[in-house]
């Protein structure tokens, strides 16, 4: 029996909301696809990722036009993943900033990541066609970049790799408002494909002593205290630590990937399966903490057919 592959199965429309976080502040919030956001200052407004292609891009400008009319000059990307970034052409003449981490990212293997998520998520790249190819940062950075509005602060902040090699947050000190990209999911599937898991975690510590009062997520609802900020942390941390846990014990059994696989799934069902994409990013996860515990240290490329292959080797029987 096979199961359908990756996400090409979710055809449910998701429309996104503005939702106020702070003075000024919103995210541009799904029930569980990636989320984005922006930041209105004295006279112009900064946006945190761009949606997966330019059209859905166009529908997010629509939203924060309902909000201010002032231009939009700057896009930071939190990382590189296609779902998240392929928008980014929508915003002319904004200036797009990165860690540096992201842009070689992007050189090493940015087209292989672009064609390999168009097959794992169709809904999410409406009119893929209108893609005028990857998109690349104008400005980078390496460990932290403040820009100012006025008197606040927004800060980007790269504290290592985890769920890619560039992961870098969108923090603004005064406010407690975090938008972590993915290195914080809400109740969803956490993908780590790309991961340099172990370090991930050591990020998450770091995270949740900046006690975030607002934290926008990756994915899932954004949420509003600090209580429910370090329980989105520790859920996500948890997450990778029962994936981690679970492969180790698997592989020291002498299980192959299939192996592996099984046991992940029989461990973390229980707890983690009712989370949106949970089934999508499993085979993912369990492949990259495979070779990371087996001592492969950099994540290997993912190319559309390396992804049917792993789905043939771990869902079929």
């Amino acid at each position: 029996m096979s199961v359908s592959f990756a996400s090409a199965a979710d055809t449910k429309e998701q429309r996104p909301r503005v939702v106020e976080l702070g003075r000024d502040v919103y995210g541009y919030i799904s029930e569980f696809d990636p989320n984005c956001g922006f930041i209105v200052g004295d006279d112009s407004i900064l946006v945190v990722d761009t949606r997966p292609t330019p059209k859905m891009a166009r529908s997010f400008i629509e939203d924060i036009r309902q909000v201010s009319d002032k231009p939009i000059k700057t896009v930071f990307l939190t990382h590189y993943h296609a779902v998240r970034v392929m928008g980014a052409s929508a915003f002319e003449g904004a200036t797009v900033i990165s860690s540096r981490g992201t842009h070689d990212w992007i050189v090493e293997r940015g087209q292989a990541d672009f064609e390999s998520e168009v097959y794992r998520f169709p809904r999410l790249f409406q009119a893929v066609d209108e893609v005028p190819g990857l998109t690349m940062p104008q400005l980078s950075f390496d460990g932290c970049m403040s820009m100012w509005f006025g008197d606040r602060e927004v800060r980007f902040q790269q504290f290592g790799r985890g769920h890619s090699q560039g992961d870098a947050i969108c923090w603004l000190p005064a406010d407690g408002i975090v938008f972590s990209g993915d290195l914080v999911e809400n109740r969803c599937g956490v993908y780590a494909g790309d991961a340099y898991i172990r370090e991930w975690m050591g990020i998450l510590d770091t995270l949740k002593k900046l006690e975030p009062r607002v934290l926008v997520p990756g994915r899932g609802a954004a949420v509003f205290d600090a209580t429910a900020s370090a329980a989105a942390i520790d859920m996500t941390r948890d997450f990778l630590q029962t994936l981690l846990d679970t492969v180790a014990a698997a592989q020291a059994q002498g299980g192959d990937l299939r192996a592996c696989y099984e046991a992940a799934q029989a461990a973390m069902r229980p707890r983690f399966g009712d989370w949106p994409v949970f089934q999508h990013v499993l085979p993912f996860d369990v492949s990259r903490a495979f070779d990371e515990l087996a001592g492969i240290a950099d994540p290997r490329v993912w190319t559309a057919q390396r992804d049917l292959e792993l789905w043939a080797a771990l869902k079929t029987s």
